[in-house]
């Protein structure tokens, strides 16, 4: 689960819901005092949240461009039903596109969308879909296919609870299996209650679902490297869902730049926000 190191947004960006042909999602839209040079949507992973980027904004909008980080269908702030079909991947993909449309509807430019573990997977179906709405496409701590072994196998036993417990007493016995040093007392005041609350707005129909997609991810990777998209591959130096071996190898099918932020796990848009921003930076702007 990944843990934003702080929760207080900066003076560039705003709260605020997007409206999108595919309804209103939860948003938090930092830009640039002048012109921008390109606009980023930021989509979280499994569990996560737009909050989960709350340390790149400023980077981002210093740097010129416009940053926005969506909660998706089901996720803590944007609401979603209590269907599991309403989550399906394809139907994830065209929200993200209705999102990259409200965003480019003022310039018209394609937008650069990052997405973040799950929000990997869902990027890059929406590329597949359409990939003329890309400017490019950063991917985060995601990888080929299926996430590894072991995190199959947590992920089962979370979907098998959450078809007969509720939210939180799942968020209790989860944790109850949290290792000792998951209880960090360095963490800052506010974001451990932040993550209670963000797991109990979040639907666990998405949770069911999404985890599933994470379990059964089939290898795309070679229907990406045909779109001839600018590709970003970013992830931290050791990661629990996909092994770092595997990301370099996808990004190497893919002829994508690769990035590996040092001291950084799964989630080094909050471990080491700076770095990470830097090397979100210098891709965006060779572009152009």
């Amino acid at each position: 689960m990944s843990r934003p190191p702080f929760l207080t947004l900066p003076a560039s960006a705003r709260a605020y819901r997007l409206r999108t042909a595919r309804g209103e999602f939860a948003v938090h839209d930092a830009r640039p005092a002048s012109a921008a040079r390109g606009t980023v949507l930021l989509v979280p992973g499994f569990t996560g949240s737009k909050e989960d980027f709350i340390a790149l904004l400023e980077p981002l909008a210093a740097a010129g461009f416009r940053a926005v980080a969506v909660d998706g269908r089901g996720q803590h702030e944007s609401p979603g039903p209590r269907k599991e079909a309403a989550y399906a991947q394809d139907e994830l993909a065209q929200d993200l596109l209705a999102q990259v449309t409200a965003l480019s509807a003022a310039t018209e430019d394609p937008v650069h969308v990052l997405g973040h573990s799950l929000g990997g997977l869902i990027a890059r179906t929406a590329a597949l879909r359409d990939p003329g709405a890309f400017a490019s496409l950063t991917i985060m701590s995601s990888g080929p296919a299926a996430i590894s072994a072991p995190q199959r196998a947590r992920i089962k036993l979370l979907i098998d609870a959450l078809t007969v417990m509720d939210m939180e007493s799942v968020w209790q016995a989860m944790r109850e299996l949290d290792p000792p040093e998951a209880a960090d007392e360095s963490t800052p005041p506010g974001v451990a209650e932040f993550l209670h609350q963000r797991w109990l707005g979040t639907v666990p129909e998405q949770l069911i679902v999404t985890g599933r997609q994470l379990s059964e991810e089939p290898d795309r990777v070679d229907e990406l490297a045909a779109l001839g998209l600018r590709v970003h591959v970013l992830s931290g130096e050791a990661d629990y869902a996909w092994p770092v071996p595997l990301m370099d190898e996808m990004a190497g099918r893919l002829a994508a730049r690769r990035t590996v932020i040092e001291g950084a796990g799964h989630s080094p848009n909050a471990e080491r926000a700076h770095p990470t921003a830097d090397a979100l930076i210098s891709f965006w702007r060779d572009i152009g």
